[in-house]
């Protein structure tokens, strides 16, 4: 999660789960409890409270200070779900094996975070329809298949 400074747009702060040896970053893992999709796959949830994170303040910077972040995002599938991706045209390694069926959607979030002498929270909940894109779906990777 980044916070940029209002008006000339630089990033102040990094929210985020670290870089593993992999490679991999801006991941952590959540519980199952975290996620709910409705059976008609058209409504998600996703909410997460206290979740330990590190501020970097910059995308890959050095200097970095414990945080925590607590949000609630929802995503409703505001059009029908598009088939998209290459899946088995090509082989299931290739990076273009990614497969899904995505809708366009209308998402909210509220979020707030806390560290060492700095807190945050959203004004209210972010929108997307306030100039902002979402989708909704299901996919599958082929690269991690």
């Amino acid at each position: 999660m980044d916070l940029f400074e209002p008006g000339s747009g630089l990033q102040r702060h990094d929210n985020n789960g670290g870089i593993l040896a992999s490679g991999l970053f801006w991941t952590l893992p959540v519980s199952d409890r975290a996620v709910r999709v409705s059976r008609d796959r058209r409504h998600a949830t996703l909410e997460v409270d206290d979740q330990q994170v590190i501020d970097s303040f910059q995308f890959g910077g050095a200097f970095q200070t414990p945080a925590r972040v607590s949000f609630r995002a929802e995503w409703r599938a505001t059009g029908p779900a598009i088939p998209q991706g290459s899946g088995n045209a090509v082989r299931p390694e290739d990076k273009r094996a990614w497969l899904g069926e995505m809708a366009p959607a209308l998402s909210t979030a509220r979020i707030e975070g806390e560290e060492f002498g700095f807190a945050f929270h959203s004004d209210g909940a972010a929108r997307t329809d306030r100039g902002g894109y979402a989708q909704l779906g299901r996919e599958r990777n082929g690269v991690f298949l």
